[in-house]
């Protein structure tokens, strides 16, 4: 499932212009070309690999990230392209759970996709598969699981609903994009526990 996601991503991206590469994109400060470019970074990245790394960042995610899209952002999208190419069969992950593979290519595929108004059909499986990682993952490395304890998130195109509390409705895709920080997903949901979802102590903000 993830090389089928880098797969139909590197198609969309072979289609885009240089202003398209140079849009900003849903990730605050990257551009569709660093988010590109951090791909790269992430499908090459090896367990040893990231521990060294993130020591070297002083144990700063956003520090490490930098680099990493900083060492693999070519001089031109093509070249940056190329080199995703190269590693879209890559199965090395970091010391994380492998879904986290699918969240990562999910929900920065829609990083890309959505400023540049581009619609992807996602296998449900890797979406479910992403969501559900996201919901039981701590804030402190990337997820929501604190979230659970005060709203109930459930999908309405599948069969997903974890939580407790008020309820979130909507697509399995906004859930797993709004649990990831991506505001502009709160407007695909709806129900009474939208408030608590969209505070800024959630993980929406």
């Amino acid at each position: 499932m993830v090389h089928t996601e880098r797969a139909a991503l590197i198609e969309d991206l072979a289609r885009l212009d240089e202003e398209q590469w140079r849009q900003p994109s849903l990730c605050d400060g990257w551009t569709v070309h660093d988010v590109a470019a951090h791909l790269v970074d992430t499908a090459r990245t090896t367990r040893l690999g990231f521990v060294a790394g993130l020591a070297r960042a002083r144990f700063d995610f956003d520090r490490q990230n930098a680099r990493g899209v900083e060492r693999e952002r070519a001089a031109s999208p093509a070249e940056t392209l190329e080199r995703l190419r190269r590693v879209a069969s890559r199965t090395s992950t970091p010391p994380a759970p492998l879904d986290s593979r699918l969240v990562e290519e999910v929900v920065h595929g829609e990083d890309i996709r959505r400023p540049l108004v581009l619609i992807r059909a996602y296998p449900p499986q890797a979406v479910v598969r992403g969501l559900r990682l996201q919901l039981r993952t701590p804030a402190s490395f990337g997820g929501a699981k604190e979230l659970t304890s005060r709203v109930r998130l459930t999908a309405t195109d599948a069969e997903v609903s974890v939580g407790e509390g008020p309820e979130v409705r909507g697509p399995a895709l906004s859930l797993l994009l709004a649990v990831s920080g991506r505001r502009t997903a709160l407007g695909e949901l709806d129900g009474p526990g939208l408030g608590a979802l969209a505070s800024p102590t959630g993980p929406a903000a």
